[in-house]
């Protein structure tokens, strides 16, 4: 038996055969051309054909992973549109007088080696988006056809690297997981492998050539890859596997329960979800309600900006098919880590830090307005809740509902129906925490948003795979602004929820239910498992270690 180790990209366990996934040998024309204008219509032909496959790609991970992960394919098509990147190929083929494959090659390899010099992780991470479109490209223009590639077996798939349109093509059914030499835990491919549920190892260094065919085992939970384990290990694994879908099977029992401790506390269990297509996953997973709908992915998936009308829709759909329960939409939360080319985002040195979220919205006008008659028109299709993102002022927070007032009247004075609706602010920065008292008279609830808290508590890039043996979501800094705003909430009778990573941390449910928070949006999958843990609580009984202890 031999082992190989790596870095946790998702959990989970799968037992099957090895199958090295071994890149394509890329034979490039790089000789010169006469017709340059016939090379120029086959790259045009080949952009337009990939941004076709990128629909196709994006239809079928909305399908098995949800809106929010899908988005990657229509950031790629996106891609395909910029400037810079069509005029050096074009400038390649015309100027140059190179074939079409070799325009592709040279130009969408060094606008990935841009990605790769960039300092921060997250960008670093999106020079695999860009050899992913290289390829889809040169597949194109050399007749190659690699989707008919996977055999019949089920497998763990090994390769240096994935590509997130890779790991969509792949046959669900068949993959049991994966293992890549390279990637990052901010890749694209796995947040795709988290939200399909595949467990996967990346950054495993002792990939071999000899594994392919060879029996194994991959431990996602504890980031080890078993190759031909001994029958001990195999039984063991295969018992933890049938338990963990044993407790799948038995959360399934809880669909319709309350979520209420035994002593008789009950705590809204909701969901977070990107766009109107994941709404499938909040009643296949009996969610209370919607948490954070991160109204971004709205303006992500278009490629220019979407009107009052496109955004009621989206936000109609919701609220209607989720009615009674209630739908929290965050406002335009774009900025940092999430660009969008049509709007002329200045890059900057910090983004985290920088022209983001709320600070677009109240310096761009007639952006934020359209989105807040969009929300307050889909307000009669059910039960609303609207959240600003990034706040950390009161002077912000009154700013924002002025402008929400002045749509209101609008609105009312055209005499469109809008129905009852509150008016929230996530908690993610320590201003707002600090200042709590203050902003708790001006809204109707708080929500959480704990990643992005942690990241300003802490100092912590999130972006940032290098500082992840630093980062702390457990530090007592960041409990303690927590447990300050809850209390801050409880004294302003407002109630107080956490939408951010912690709020599925199970080893923290009780924490916060002592604390008095009222409801935990999670993702999807999460709402049954957290229901459980709520279930088998007796605050009644005396504070637990998990409680944090004042000094």
């Amino acid at each position: 038996m031999r082992t190989a180790g790596g870095i946790k990209a998702a959990e989970g366990i799968a037992i099957g055969r090895i199958r090295i996934c071994r890149a394509s040998v890329c034979d490039i024309d790089d000789s010169l051309t006469e017709d340059t204008a016939a090379e120029l219509a086959r790259f045009e032909q080949a952009r337009i054909r990939v941004q076709e496959q990128q629909r196709v790609l994006y239809e079928r991970a909305r399908q098995s992973a949800g809106e929010e992960s899908a988005a990657i394919f229509e950031a790629h098509e996106l891609m395909l549109d910029d400037e810079d990147l069509v005029e050096a190929c074009t400038e390649i083929i015309l100027k140059q007088r190179h074939r079409a494959g070799y325009a592709v090659q040279e130009a969408f390899d060094n606008a990935a080696q841009m990605f790769r010099d960039m300092e921060d992780p997250y960008f670093q991470a999106r020079s695999a988006d860009v050899v992913d479109l290289k390829n889809a490209m040169l597949d194109v223009l050399l007749g190659r056809d690699t989707d008919n590639e996977q055999g019949t077996e089920p497998f763990i798939l090994v390769a240096e690297d994935l590509t997130p349109s890779e790991t969509v093509k792949l046959d669900k059914s068949l993959l049991l997981g994966f293992v890549t030499r390279e990637g990052s835990a901010s890749s694209h491919t796995a947040i795709l492998a988290r939200s399909m549920n595949l467990p996967a190892l990346i950054q495993c260094r002792d990939i071999s050539e000899d594994w392919d065919g060879k029996f194994a085992i991959l431990d996602g939970y504890n980031a080890c890859l078993y190759i031909e384990p001994t029958q001990d290990l195999v039984e063991s694994f295969t018992g933890r596997r049938s338990r963990d879908l044993e407790k799948e099977a038995l959360l399934r029992q809880l669909m319709g329960a309350s979520s209420t401790t035994m002593d008789g506390r009950s705590v809204r269990v909701f969901a977070n979800i990107g766009g109107p297509d994941d709404v499938d996953a909040v009643l296949a997973n009996d969610a209370e309600g919607v948490g954070l709908f991160r109204s971004e992915f709205v303006y992500l998936n278009s490629r220019t900006d979407p009107t009052e009308d496109q955004q009621f829709e989206a936000y109609k759909r919701v609220l209607k098919t989720l009615a009674p329960r209630q739908v929290i939409i965050r406002t335009c939360d774009i900025g940092a880590d999430k660009t969008i080319g049509y709007m002329n985002l200045d890059r900057e040195e910090n983004p985290a830090l920088g022209y983001r979220a709320i600070r677009i919205c109240l310096t761009r006008r007639d952006f934020f307005r359209r989105q807040l008659r969009a929300l307050l028109r889909a307000s009669a299709f059910g039960r609303l809740g609207i959240m600003f993102p990034m706040i950390i002022s009161l002077r912000e927070v009154r700013e924002c509902r002025e402008i929400l007032e002045e749509c209101r009247r609008e609105l009312e004075g055209d005499g469109v129906k809008i129905s009852p609706f509150e008016v929230g602010i996530m908690i993610e920065t320590p201003a707002a925490a600090l200042c709590a008292d203050e902003l708790a008279e001006e809204v109707d609830f708080f929500s959480l948003g704990t990643n992005d808290l942690t990241q300003y508590t802490c100092a912590i890039d999130r972006q940032n795979a290098k500082l992840e043996p630093f980062s702390d979501p457990h530090h007592p800094a960041v409990l303690r602004l927590i447990r300050m705003t809850v209390e801050a909430a409880r004294r302003h009778n407002i109630w107080v929820g956490i939408c951010g990573e912690l709020g599925a941390d199970t080893s923290l449910t009780e924490t916060f239910l002592r604390m008095g928070v009222d409801e935990l949006s999670v993702n999807p999958g999460s709402v049954l498992p957290l229901r459980r843990i709520i279930r088998s609580l007796d605050l009644s009984r005396p504070v637990g270690q998990a409680l944090i202890q004042e000094e």
